[in-house]
């Protein structure tokens, strides 16, 4: 099982940016999934999670309105949009496949989203 995130950086508050999460060695279409993030010097927050069709999405108060979750099964990819950035959203976000609640099997390694003027 791999899943390897993409599309981080350095972003201006109020910018955009689109994470990507590449996966294999897995049934992509029969989990749920999630975005899990970390800030400098603090926990865990869990950020969003998808259904496994991509019907039903579900978001952390802190993302809801400008973050947004999706899936392409066919291609084994997770995504998440997020709009409206703030220097609070600054953080390592990682993709994880779920396996219950607030529980995951496999991570990826992160990618970095800095949202800084």
């Amino acid at each position: 099982v791999q899943l390897v995130e993409s599309g981080g950086g350095l972003v201006q508050p109020g910018g955009s940016l689109r994470l990507s999460c590449a996966t294999s060695g897995f049934t992509f279409s029969t989990y749920y999934m999630s975005w899990v993030r970390q800030a400098p010097g603090k926990g865990l927050e869990w950020v969003s999670d998808i259904t496994s069709s991509g019907d039903f999405t579900y978001y952390a108060d802190s993302a809801k309105g400008r973050f947004t979750m999706s899936r392409e099964n066919a291609k084994n990819t997770l995504y998440l949009q997020m709009n409206s950035l703030k220097p609070e959203d600054t953080a390592l976000y990682y993709c994880a496949r779920r396996i219950g609640v607030v529980s995951y099997d496999y991570w990826g390694q992160g990618t970095q989203v800095t949202v800084s003027s």
